[in-house]
């Protein structure tokens, strides 16, 4: 099994503030890795140096992804190259519907792959398949992107595009957070039904409750912008237990 993703010694800042201070993570083709750790650890931080995130700085450090220079990627090249970030806070765009969006998302990758666009009846079938597989109602599909959309809704919405790009590494970045039983389990679903000997995941979160759903084959704890202990699951059972105190190596 090789590497999908190999972050080493990465330093990363916002203005003079630096957020990541080291960091040192390889994944594997087919992981799931779990990101615990408390508020302001640079949880986030590390997704959006992933994806591109123009305010941030990497001061150090590397990332190959699938053997390439990941840093050296433009966002849209990143996300053609089949990486998906699900948002802690997912934006609405006004004015674009979800159908069209999705169109020009699914296509775009699609070409940069050198595959043709969709049929138009092609796309509508996997839209379709797509939606009720995360239980959306058809009627969103000529709704605005996440426009007068609840929390739960806007989180549901994130795994329906997620199913639709079928991305080789997803990065679910506290998607969790809000949810109920009921919709944190179709987001589980999502995750899950991604899974692959070729695919793999980050799954950011504070709280055990995803990961019981989500059973991650490696889990890390990063505090003060470091990776400060690694383990299997028995290790969110200890944070569940004992919170992040004393988990400095």
């Amino acid at each position: 099994m090789d590497n999908l993703l190999e972050i080493r010694n990465l330093h990363a800042s916002v203005g003079d503030k630096e957020i990541l201070k080291g960091i040192d993570l390889v994944i594997r083709r087919g992981e799931v890795h779990a990101v615990m750790g408390p508020n302001g650890a640079g949880k986030s931080t590390l997704s959006a140096v992933l994806t591109g995130r123009p305010d941030l700085v990497v001061t150090q450090g590397s990332i190959l992804y699938d053997g390439r220079d990941l840093l050296a990627m433009q966002p849209e090249e990143r996300a053609w190259a089949g990486i998906f970030l699900s948002f802690q806070y997912p934006v609405e765009i006004p004015g674009v519907s979800i159908t069209a969006f999705m169109k020009a998302a699914v296509n775009a990758r699609r070409r940069a792959s050198g595959l043709e666009e969709l049929k138009p009846a092609e796309f509508l079938r996997l839209l379709k398949e797509k939606m009720a597989f995360v239980g959306m109602k058809p009627d969103f599909a000529s709704r605005a992107v996440n426009e007068g959309f609840s929390g739960g809704e806007k989180k549901r919405n994130e795994i329906f595009q997620m199913a639709m790009l079928d991305p080789q590494f997803a990065i679910l970045d506290e998607t969790d957070s809000g949810l109920d039983v009921d919709a944190l389990k179709i987001v589980a679903s999502g995750v899950n039904a991604l899974r692959s000997p070729e695919k793999s995941a980050i799954v950011i979160t504070h709280y055990k409750r995803l990961l019981d759903y989500i059973v991650p084959d490696v889990v890390h704890v990063l505090k003060d912008g470091r990776i400060v202990k690694t383990g299997d699951r028995s290790l969110v059972e200890q944070i569940d237990r004992q919170g992040y105190e004393g988990l400095d190596g």
